[in-house]
């Protein structure tokens, strides 16, 4: 399905994004494999990861090429595009899934584990998204924007504002790339995983619903094929064999005056006329607290 395409993954060293890396090659792309290489606290970078998975491709017969950038610098998202259009002639798709988990309740985060997790996965889809459009929406054929967000940006996280922010950040800059670039012949879609990885093992409480990193790569090697041209603004769910559409944000109630609010007016009708739409991660919450509680009773 990707067949003479040119496709650029970030985050390609491990997990889901080796998985995508090697489903793309698998599918006929070229492949610009990029992996920062860090360990889990974002220290010690090194290019071995991204070379590895070079190495897996080539033997399978496939072409690739390792880059070990840093995606939340502007320099790292051109480099990764320009290397695609130098080496390949131009740059088909891209998909952005390096990322990174720095824990912590809002009232103790510090300044540095806010910043590095915007960095690198608003930022980083930033630059990578930024490079590659600026050459999609003038070459034949216009080409795919792949994002990777979670369902803790749409829902929210007690212990992990930092990510939450960055992946409704990355919903947002995906909406933005589909509607601007649209008329160019370029679609963008963000898929928000579930799957066995470094990160998800640090989930605190796990999640209700996991799959393997290979159970992400066919709707990503399907969004970034021709099949799916006409796909755009949208956000998937994969986990395990689901996958599952978001909806878009909608006002769902209103109420309104003749004349301006006043506090007072607001206190009287607003609760009574249009209510609240409850947090669907309390809901959630209230199930893996639930799921927690019937398994130690089972168990005892």
């Amino acid at each position: 399905m990707l067949a003479n395409k040119v496709i650029a993954v970030t985050g390609a060293g491990r997990g889901i994004g080796r998985a995508v890396a090697l489903a793309c090659a698998e599918a006929g792309a070229t492949v610009i494999v990029n992996d920062y290489g860090v360990s889990m606290d974002g220290s010690e970078p090194s290019s071995q990861v991204a070379d590895a998975v070079v190495k897996e491709i080539e033997a399978a017969g496939g072409t690739a090429i390792a880059l070990a950038d840093d995606i939340s610098t502007m320099e790292a998202g051109e480099r990764i595009v320009s290397t695609a259009v130098e080496k390949f002639g131009r740059i088909d798709g891209v998909v952005t899934v390096a990322g990174i988990l720095r824990e912590r309740m809002l009232f103790n985060m510090t300044e540095e584990e806010w910043d590095g997790v915007i960095q690198t996965h608003l930022k980083g889809t930033f630059t990578v998204f930024r490079a590659a459009s600026a050459v999609m929406r003038k070459q034949e054929g216009g080409g795919s924007l792949v994002a990777f967000t979670s369902g803790v940006g749409m829902w929210g996280s007690v212990g992990q504002a930092n990510y939450a922010a960055a992946k409704a950040g990355i919903v947002g800059l995906m909406r933005s790339a589909a509607l601007g670039l649209m008329k160019y012949g370029v679609n963008a879609n963000a898929i928000a995983p579930v799957a066995s990885t470094r990160m998800q093992a640090n989930v605190p409480g796990g999640t209700a619903e996991t799959g393997e990193p290979e159970d992400i790569a066919p709707m990503v090697v399907f969004l970034l094929s021709d099949a799916a041209r006409e796909i755009t603004g949208q956000t998937y769910t994969v986990v395990g064999n689901k996958i599952a559409l978001w909806s878009q944000p909608r006002e769902i109630k209103e109420v309104t005056n003749d004349h301006r609010w006043t506090p007072e007016e607001l206190a009287e009708r607003l609760v009574a006329e249009v209510g609240t739409d409850r947090l669907p991660m309390l809901e959630y919450m209230e199930m893996m607290k639930a799921r927690a509680a019937a398994a130690e009773q089972s168990s005892s």
